[in-house]
């Protein structure tokens, strides 16, 4: 995932929404579109309402940037040109093989996406430390089911009837322990859909 759409939500959605000038509620809707659609016929991009690379580097939210297969633009192009390669703005096999010898080469995890820490490394790229800093998951963000809160609540009164109540609070405390793991990763993991 690294292009932000109607029916997603996260903080990438929100990361938008701010620059866009609309509420900034982490869910991506009619209202996002349509800023972002007049965003892009104003600034000469691609009027499609999704949210790219090309798009984000226009808005100058490089933390958001997140190339890989089987992405194109301008971005890529640039990133290609950087690498040495034939740059055809096609982040293909040949693409992706030589962002994971640049990666390999400088220390980086080899995961063959360009992210905003590579971008940094890369020349002609001028991505500043905050952006890479904004670019990952800087602390858990808890996820609360209140229903779930009720029925641990309830349970510690008196044994729950429903024998899915333990599988139930499992399953809440696994998206608490995956929003945990997520810390230092990419904001991108926080992107979910809605539908």
């Amino acid at each position: 995932m690294a292009m932000l759409r109607r029916g997603l939500t996260g903080e990438p959605v929100r990361i938008l929404q701010e620059k866009l000038g609309v509420t900034a509620d982490g869910i991506f809707g009619k209202n996002t579109e349509a800023a972002l659609l007049k965003y892009q016929a104003a600034h000469g991009l691609s009027a499609d309402g999704i949210a790219g690379p090309d798009t984000f580097t226009a808005m100058e939210l490089h933390e958001l940037v997140l190339l890989h297969k089987p992405i194109r633009g301008q971005m890529v192009k640039k990133v290609q040109e950087a690498l040495g390669i034939g740059a055809d703005g096609i982040f293909g096999s040949g693409t992706e093989a030589a962002v994971r010898k640049f990666q390999t080469d400088n220390g980086l995890d080899v995961n063959g996406m360009v992210d905003p820490k590579m971008l940094a490394m890369l020349p002609g790229f001028d991505v500043p430390q905050e952006k890479v800093e904004a670019s990952l998951v800087t602390e858990a963000t808890p996820v609360v089911d209140p229903a779930a809160v009720e029925e641990v609540k309830v349970g510690i009164e008196a044994p729950p009837e429903d024998p899915s109540f333990v599988s139930r609070i499992g399953d809440a405390a696994a998206d608490a322990a995956s929003n945990v793991s997520n810390v230092g990763k990419s904001i991108w993991t926080t992107v979910k859909s809605i539908f």
